[in-house]
Order: C-alpha cells, then sequence, then structure tokens
C-alpha cells in the first residue's frame, strides 16, 4: 500500500508536465535526458577544485532534471500513441550510457576511489541487465528490487548536496574512519557496489524461479 500511494503521488505531479510538454516528441525528450547526464558527469567530475560550492549544487540539480526529462519520456510516448520498439531501444540504450557517464564521473574523477567506481558500475549494469533479460523472455520488464533507477538518480542527486554542505561545515570533503577516509560520493559509490550487485543477484534469483 504505501509503495502504491507514493507511485500515485510520483504519477500525479508527472502526468500534468508530461501532458505539457507532448509538444514534443519522445525520443527528442530522451535526448534531453541523455544530454543532461553528460552536463552532469562533467559538472561532478570538475567539482572537485575551487569551485565546488558551485558546481556541486548544479550537478545536483542537473541529475534531476535528467531523470525527471527520462521519466516522462515513455509517458508522453504513451500519451500521444507514439510507442514504439525503436523508441524503447532508443530509451534503454541512453539510459545505460547515461547510468556509465554519471557513475563514471565519479568514479575517474578524485571523490572516489576507482576500484570502488568500477565495482559501482558493474552493479548498475548487471541491474539493469537482469531487468531487461526478463523482458527478453517474455515475462515483461523487472523492475523489483533494492536499487532501481529512480533510486539511483535519488542518491546521485543527493550526493552533491550533501558533500556541499559537509564541506561547508567541516572545511574537508573526507570523512575519516581510523585509517580510512572516504567521501559522500565514494559512501554512494560503495552503496551501489554493493546494493547494486545484490539487487542484480535478487532479480537473477527471480527470473529463474519464473523459469520453473
Amino acid at each position: 500500500m504505501v509503495l502504491d500511494s507514493k507511485r500515485d503521488s510520483v504519477e500525479f505531479i508527472l502526468d500534468p508536465l508530461s501532458k505539457a510538454l507532448s509538444r514534443f516528441h519522445p525520443n527528442t525528450l530522451s535526448w534531453i535526458a541523455f544530454i543532461l547526464a553528460i552536463v552532469a558527469g562533467l559538472l561532478i567530475y570538475f567539482s572537485y577544485g575551487d569551485y565546488w560550492y558551485v558546481l556541486l549544487p548544479l550537478a545536483a540539480v542537473v541529475v534531476i532534471l535528467s531523470g525527471f526529462f527520462d521519466a516522462i519520456d515513455g509517458k508522453v510516448a504513451r500519451m500521444t500513441f507514439k510507442s514504439s520498439k525503436r523508441g524503447d531501444l532508443l530509451d534503454h540504450v541512453l539510459d545505460r550510457y547515461a547510468d556509465v557517464i554519471m557513475i563514471g564521473s565519479v568514479a575517474v574523477s578524485a571523490w572516489c576511489s576507482p576500484y570502488i567506481g568500477i565495482l559501482a558500475i558493474i552493479g548498475v549494469l548487471l541491474t539493469s541487465y537482469m531487468g531487461t533479460q526478463c523482458q527478453a523472455i517474455g515475462a515483461g520488464r523487472l523492475y523489483s528490487g533494492l536499487l532501481g533507477r529512480a533510486d539511483r538518480v535519488v542518491l546521485l542527486t543527493l550526493a552533491p548536496i550533501i558533500q556541499v554542505i559537509y564541506m561547508a561545515v567541516t572545511d574537508s570533503a573526507w570523512i575519516t574512519i581510523g585509517d580510512y577516509s572516504i567521501t559522500i560520493f565514494g559512501i554512494v559509490m560503495l552503496w551501489f557496489a554493493i546494493i547494486g550487485n545484490l539487487t542484480a543477484v535478487q532479480r537473477a534469483i527471480k527470473i529463474w524461479k519464473m523459469l520453473e
């Protein structure tokens, strides 16, 4: 019931916005989401420096805008009767590239250990792969699990916001725990690495049971 209530609330917000943007072709909205993901990745990568107090909040805004356009392209397609297999393919391809670009920008930046970043990318890609693999066997797209794409967008939006607050309060980018130091971005990437791979396994088990 709680999940249904949250879903209804999101639909209540997105429906009028989707209607307002229905003049645009849904593929155009998919490309806008992708371009914004590239901009967000660049902002995150270059935010480790003198202008973090500007670039980090800006990155958060661009991430959520990218997620917004990605959320409404399918709704607009259905609303305007422009749904197609090509559009679905384009959306999935651009989504995966957007994931890699945004998470990869953290992974190769000074905000995070590249090893954690690689594991985060693996977890996210495998999670998405399992979702589409379920669709490939004819059981429909699988969205369940601990870490869906909406969760990733929310966390990638919160990460720069919390990071900038932490830096403003402590005058340091790093959280020191014993001999180990990690940033807020690093914590989010660690979450993606662990929970992302767990979600992929969770979905794989669910698909396996479907095949019985």
